[in-house]
């Protein structure tokens, strides 16, 4: 297993509300020992104007799952914490209802970096997006 902290899903949830995370209805819905789970709606908050998911929205997703994962495998989070300095997301097919589901899976997890890969699938399993993650462990005093 590649987790350092003890979590549930309940509890990322909990301290998501009032973000970013929670006006876009993101929900941590699963995880094993490798892999972190996240659902998002495609509705009024995550569409463009023609009604089509907002590949905005897919990035912000796959940059909270993969901010959150490499959260959990920090060792010490008195001392360190997670940053996005990287993220890439390549969008494969238009999305305009329905529940999206990402997961991230680690590709790296270095004594300095982390990169995921995420994968968002809609309801059918279709991929929609996949994206790269790639986050700094910095010192949690540092918080610039």
């Amino acid at each position: 297993m590649i987790w350092k902290q003890e979590f549930t899903l309940e509890g990322i949830n909990q301290i998501s509300q009032n973000t970013l995370v929670d006006h876009l209805g993101i929900e941590f819905t699963g995880f094993g020992d490798d892999y972190l789970e996240a659902t998002m709606p495609v509705d009024h908050r995550t569409v463009q104007p023609a009604r089509l998911l907002h590949g905005g929205a897919s990035a912000a997703l796959a940059e909270t799952i993969g901010s959150v994962a490499s959260y959990m495998c920090i060792p010490d989070i008195s001392t360190h914490m997670a940053v996005g300095v990287e993220i890439n997301a390549n969008h494969l097919r238009a999305v305009q209802a329905g529940t999206l589901t990402a997961t991230a899976t680690p590709v790296h997890r270095g004594r300095t970096t982390h990169v995921w890969q995420v994968t968002i699938t809609d309801e059918a399993g279709r991929r929609v997006c996949v994206s790269r993650c790639t986050l700094a462990l910095v010192n949690a005093r540092e918080r610039g």
